[in-house]
Parts: structure tokens; sequence; C-alpha cells
């Protein structure tokens, strides 16, 4: 493990108070409870000792001194945790979690057995001591238009990363389907998405259809609705933190099922 990991996870010390909020695959509201996750330093900041309280739950006491294999963090702390094989039946999922100034916002995607997507956790924070501030739901056209990105790629193997501009222009069609176009380097990816409600669905693959939920706080949650073997596969957060600033955060697998990398996308709406 490099240093600067164990640095990088440092950015997240103190005490997040907030929520963890469930719904269905479909988007719908399961429960929701409070909770308070604190991070503190012990031994000269060579242990970390995390504490997680849950509403009606006992509590989680974790102490660790390495990060775990399946688990990167960015330089400002934003991090993802989670499987990094996926095998067959086998449960599997990931938590992607990001950070902006004194707020954190941590999406858990589990899919079952049998690859289906089972539950997303949501999960809001902002330090204790501050101010909370809850943006509202995400709506479709909150996200309408075109956003000028930088990327930053990590590796599980902590080779170099890459840092890459992007640009996506998100728009609707005469039919009111979803238009999206998503250029880095020298690619450029076009998708249509079907939109019914808070939900998008991407299903040009019939293999591999993506859905893309829109969730509360300015949150976005995308995946497949089924995990399958020797097919590539990425999850994804979406963050709208102010109207024209959002953060995402894509954790991807390779055809043999194997994590690949960790980008986090800072990007600004231009028009």
């Amino acid at each position: 493990m490099t240093k600067s990991q164990w640095e990088r996870l440092f950015k997240n010390l103190g005490e997040w108070q907030g929520s963890f909020t469930r719904f269905s695959a479909q988007g719908t509201l399961i429960g929701d409870v409070a909770s308070v996750v604190s991070f503190e330093g012990l031994n000269n900041n060579q242990t970390m000792r995390q504490i997680v309280r849950r509403e009606g739950q006992e509590d989680l006491v974790l102490e660790y001194s390495s990060v775990n294999r399946g688990t990167l963090f960015f330089e400002n702390g934003a991090f993802s945790y989670g499987s990094i094989q996926l095998a067959p039946f086998t449960e599997f999922g990931a938590e992607l979690g990001l950070i902006h100034e004194n707020r954190r916002l941590r999406l858990v995607q589990l899919f079952d057995k049998n690859g289906q997507l089972n539950q997303i956790t949501l999960i809001r924070e902002h330090l204790a001591g501050t101010e909370p501030a809850e943006n509202p739901p995400l709506q479709i056209n909150d996200l309408l238009g075109e956003w000028q990105g930088e990327a930053v790629t990590i590796y599980p193997d902590w080779r170099s990363p890459d840092t890459y501009s992007t640009i996506l222009k998100l728009q609707l069609d005469e039919a009111g389907r979803l238009i999206q176009s998503l250029s880095f380097g020298d690619r450029t990816i076009t998708s249509t998405g079907i939109i019914n409600g808070s939900t998008i669905l991407f299903d040009q693959n019939p293999q591999n259809k993506v859905q893309v939920l829109l969730l509360p706080n300015g949150a976005s949650a995308t995946s497949p609705l089924q995990v399958q073997l020797r097919q590539p596969l990425f999850l994804e957060v979406g963050w709208l933190i102010q109207p024209n600033l959002r953060q995402r955060m894509i954790r991807s697998y390779n055809d043999k099922g194997e994590w690949t990398n960790l980008t986090l996308v800072t990007e600004k709406r231009v028009c």
C-alpha cells in the first residue's frame, strides 16, 4: 500500500452525521435510519478507529492500520470500496463515496447471487458542528446541457494515475428520450435513454441494460440491472453539488470480471 493511500483516508477524519436511506432496485424507498460515522486516528495516526452508529442497530467498531485491497482513495478523500472480482453465484457490489467541503455522499449498490441488482443505499452526511445542506432530489432537467470536466483515473496496482478532460452532453430528443454523448481523449460514446419518472433506462445492448436512478440530495446511481460474466461493467454515483457543479465516480470491471480502475470526474455546466 502506498503511503499516500493511507494519508488520503485521513481526509475523512471527524464525526459525520446523516442517514442511511435504502431503495429497491426500482428506486422505491424502503427505509431511512439516522446515522453517525466517526473516524479517529490512533497511535500517531498509524491506526484508524471507525465507529458506525445507526438508529436501532448495534454499534460497529472497526480498527485497521492498512487500506483494504478492494479500496482506493483520491487525493480529496473520495473513495470506493467493493468487490475486486465478479464471480458466479456470489454477491457482488461496491460503495462509492464523494466528499465536498463539510459534506459526504456515499452510495452502496448490491447485487444478489444471481447477479440481479438487489438494493441501493444512499448515505448523506455532514461534519458534526457544521450546517447540513440538503440539495433537492435530482430531476432530469438538472442534468441537461454541456458539462466540461476533469477526470482522474487511479488503479488497484497503484500505477501512476491518468488525468484527462471530458465533455458530457445531455439533451432530450423530440420523443422525450435522453441523448447522452460522452467524449474523452479521442473517443465519443453516444447512447439513448428512456425516461420513466425518476428512472432512465439505456437498453441498446439487451445483454447489458444500464439503469440510472435519480435520487434525493442531487444524487444519481448508475449500474447494470444485472451483472453478467464475460461482460464489462461499471458502477457510478453522481452528485449535483451546486446547480452547475457535479461530481461522478465510476468503478470499472473488465470482461473477466476483474476490477480495473476507479475514476473521479469533476465537471461544470458551460451551457
